[in-house]
């Protein structure tokens, strides 16, 4: 990993935008969560849905391409090209909205009814139209700015437009508003998230009088967005939460429901705990390929290792606590999505692992063997969504969803392990593994012992002691990793015990990592 001190401060404030915007995001969906009962918020769920099917296909790839080439422009020296980047990607967005909104007044003409029961299909066509023509420049700008690696900006838009967005929500709570006021509240919040957004980035892109793409350049871009295009839109809507569409289709709103709550509240677990490193991924591992296909593969092979640092304790946390985060966060009536969130969380885990090996490979303009897999895991998925849900309802669907999760990262790490011609260091990932059971082992007798915030707050401590003594015990870190924690112990008033607990540890660490 690199630890420069340009990549120490986008860690922080990539951290800071992320734990503001998801923790705050959180709380915004249990509040409306809790208010409306399982089956409204399959209802609303399914509303969200479709925006977010609708935002990802306006992007159309052109997201990704952004963050790869501003960083690989800046990273060779080439600013001057930055600002006919964005022209042309704009440009290219623009097109693909309108085709979005074609096909969003078409399916609220002929299947709004079906997809929203009584809710109006003009209003839904006017709510879909403005939500993904403000999400979709959001997102863009979001991407702009890691791009330009700074993550500053993109921390002062999660900063600034998080908490308004969760006021918002709270006041509509406390008025007892209905799920129609609820969706109004997004419609507005999708407005300053765009404002906020365009205000912080725009003033980033630096100044050019160049207005043409050379057109080698070009031909790579219209090269990566054919095939990113297709990536991200179809993995999107095979890997995103489209249970929650089959469910309402196959089982029931309620069902819905409870896995909406169980999907979101994983995957925003695995994005605060492992994806705080996973979200910088792409711009270093885009700016290491400029240096050579063997430093991408070092940092490839380390950033996996450390993901799963990160990753295993959730998986184990999560295993034993499920019911009392559940039970705490969304009340009894969401009892039912406590064994789906173990299970999702597991999913989202495998996902955000992976996440060094797909930035590898998008970085390394593979594209197309990422455009083959994802079909490929796309149809999969689809295929066992549809049988397993109809068939089985809330189960089938959390089924099909680990059950493609874990594919889907065993192929891009397998991918990515070919391209880079470095395989990973599996010994001290099963170390990891072992050390997050051994403390899921350890803080299981106190699942059930009292309520459940008593119950979590000793049974994480619990957890939290065991999983890092465990690490240090079974040699999980690497020698340089010690050595850095031991000159960041010298810098602060010392510990007991802590000197003797890292000499140890150094000890037990792993050479050559």
């Amino acid at each position: 990993m690199n630890r420069s001190p340009s990549a120490l401060r986008n860690t922080f404030f990539s951290s800071a935008g992320i734990y503001t915007e998801y923790v705050l995001g959180m709380l915004t969906s249990i509040l409306i969560a809790r208010h409306l009962g399982p089956h409204d918020f399959g209802v609303y769920s399914m509303v969200i849905w479709l925006v977010s099917v609708g935002m990802t296909m306006t992007n159309a790839g052109s997201s990704t391409t952004l963050i790869k080439f501003v960083a690989e422009l800046r990273g060779g020296g080439r600013e001057e090209l930055i600002q006919p980047l964005l022209t042309y990607l704009r440009r290219t967005q623009r097109t693909c909205l309108l085709l979005v909104l074609v096909a969003a007044g078409v399916l609220s003409a002929f299947a709004g009814a079906r997809l929203v029961p009584d809710f109006n299909r003009g209003v839904l066509f006017g709510l879909l139209a403005l939500t993904i023509s403000l999400r979709a420049p959001y997102m863009f700008n979001i991407s702009l700015g890691k791009g330009l690696e700074n993550f500053r900006a993109t921390a002062a838009v999660a900063m600034v437009a998080t908490p308004l967005n969760l006021a918002m929500v709270a006041i509509a709570w406390w008025l007892d508003a209905s799920m129609n006021a609820f969706l109004m509240v997004f419609a507005i919040s999708s407005m300053v998230f765009y404002g906020v957004s365009h205000y912080q980035t725009a003033r980033l892109v630096p100044a050019s009088s160049v207005t043409q793409l050379p057109p080698e350049l070009k031909q790579r871009i219209v090269r990566h967005m054919r095939y990113a295009a297709i990536t991200v839109t179809v993995g999107f809507v095979a890997a995103s939460d489209i249970g929650v569409l089959l469910l309402n289709l196959f089982a029931s709103s309620a069902e819905a429901g409870q896995f909406k709550v169980a999907f979101q509240l994983s995957a925003g677990a695995a994005l605060l705990l492992p994806g705080v490193v996973g979200a910088l991924m792409l711009p270093m591992m885009a700016n290491a390929l400029s240096q050579g296909l063997s430093m991408a593969g070092r940092r490839f092979v380390g950033a996996t290792s450390y993901l799963m640092l990160l990753a295993a304790p959730l998986v184990g946390f999560g295993a034993v606590f499920a019911s009392a985060v559940i039970c705490l966060l969304y009340g009894p009536s969401y009892a039912a999505a406590a064994p789906v969130f173990a299970t999702c969380l597991f999913g989202a885990a495998m996902g955000t692992v992976a996440q060094a090996g797909s930035s590898l490979l998008l970085s390394a303009d593979r594209q197309r063997s990422m455009m083959l897999l994802t079909l490929t895991n796309a149809l999969v998925k689809l295929l066992l969504d549809i049988v397993l849900t109809l068939h089985y309802g809330l189960a089938g669907a959390v089924a099909a969803y680990t059950i493609t999760s874990v594919l889907t990262a065993g192929a891009v790490l397998g991918l990515a392990m070919a391209t880079s011609g470095l395989g990973l260091d599996w010994s001290r990932l099963v170390r990891i593994v072992a050390a997050a059971g051994v403390a899921a082992l350890a803080a299981f007798p106190v699942r059930e012992l009292w309520s459940p915030l008593p119950v979590l707050a000793f049974g994480g401590l619990l957890f939290a002691g065991t999983y890092g003594l465990m690490t240090f015990a079974l040699g999980c870190w690497s020698a340089d990793d010690i050595e850095h924690m031991q000159q960041m112990h010298r810098r602060v008033p010392k510990v007991p015990g802590l000197t003797a607990l890292l000499s140890w540890a150094d000890k037990r660490a792993c050479r050559g990592s």
